[in-house]
C-alpha cells in the first residue's frame, strides 16, 4: 500500500536566534520489501546555510542542518511516499520459549544494528523498575513462547492504562507512568520495554506514523493522523524483531 506522508515541525522562539544547528531524523526507514521509501523531500524556512545527509548506526537517515540567518521561527517540512507491505506474523505459540530467547540474546556475539544486545539493558529513558518487572513477570513464565507472552503484556497495558494526553511529558519515567496507569503511546512503550528488559528479554523503542480510520461516512482529513510509538520484541535469530503496539 502506498502512503503519502507530510509532516511539519515548527519552532517559535521568544527572541531572535542568530544561528542554529539541527539534527533531523524525519525520514522513514527503508526496510526493503516490508517498507520501501520511494521518495522523500526535506524543506526548511529559513533555508539552511548548510545541510549534510547520512545514516546513524541503526540505519536511520539523518540530516545535519545549519542556519546562519537570524530568525525567530523555524519551520521544517518533510514529504515522503512510502510503500508498506503488512508483515506476516508467526503463530505466537510456535515461537521460541522465553528461556531460549534469554539465552540466545545474552549469548549473542553480534553487535550489528539488529543485534538484541542493544536492547537488553536499562537506559536513561527506560530505567528498570522492580514493580514493572514483577507485573510483567506474571505473563512471562520461562517455558512460554516469547510472542505469546509479549502479546499478553501488550494487551494488559492496553486494557489497564488510560490514554490521557497532557498527563505526562517526554521526561516522564516508566515507573511514574506505571504508577499513574495513564499517559500516551511513548509511556506505554516505555513501560512494556522496561518490563521485558527487566526479565532479560530484548525490547526496543520504535517511532513512526499512525494511520487512523475516520468515523463511518466521514472523509479522511489531512492532519488527523499522528506520530506514534510502539515496541519491537526480539523473537530469536530466525524471526528477528516483531512490532507490538501497547
Amino acid at each position: 500500500m502506498l502512503y503519502d506522508i507530510r509532516q511539519t515541525t515548527t519552532y517559535d522562539y521568544g527572541a531572535t536566534v542568530r544561528s542554529a544547528r539541527q539534527v533531523l531524523r524525519m525520514t522513514p526507514v527503508d526496510q526493503g520489501v516490508q517498507q520501501r521509501v520511494i521518495a522523500h523531500m526535506l524543506e526548511t524556512h529559513p533555508a539552511p546555510t548548510e545541510i549534510e545527509h547520512g545514516l546513524d548506526f541503526f540505519g536511520n537517515a539523518i540530516a545535519w542542518v545549519t542556519f546562519d540567518t537570524p530568525h525567530d521561527r523555524l519551520e521544517i517540512s518533510t514529504r515522503s511516499r512510502i510503500d508498506v507491505q503488512p508483515p506476516t506474523l508467526p503463530a505466537p505459540m510456535a515461537t521460541p520459549i522465553l528461556d531460549i530467547i534469554r539465552a540466545e540474546a545474552f549469548g549473542c556475539a553480534d553487535l550489528g544494528p539488529a543485534s538484541p544486545a542493544h536492547a537488553l539493558f536499562p537506559s536513561r529513558c527506560v530505567p528498570l523498575d522492580p514493580a514493572i518487572t514483577d507485573w510483567t513477570a506474571t505473563s512471562c513464565p520461562a517455558d512460554r513462547p516469547v510472542l505469546a507472552a509479549a502479546m499478553e503484556v501488550m494487551h494488559r497495558i492496553y486494557e489497564s492504562f488510560a490514554y490521557q494526553p497532557g498527563t505526562t511529558t517526554v521526561t516522564t519515567l516508566p515507573s511514574e507512568a506505571f504508577a499513574a496507569k495513564r499517559g500516551v503511546c511513548q509511556d506505554f512503550a516505555h513501560v512494556m520495554i522496561a518490563g521485558l528488559r527487566g526479565l532479560g528479554l530484548p525490547a526496543r523503542y520504535v517511532s513512526g506514523y499512525l494511520r487512523t480510520v475516520p468515523p463511518a461516512g466521514q472523509p479522511r482529513l489531512a492532519g488527523a493522523d499522528a506520530t506514534h510509538a510502539w515496541v519491537d520484541v526480539w523473537c530469536g535469530p530466525d524471526l528477528g524483531w516483531i512490532g507490538l503496539d501497547p
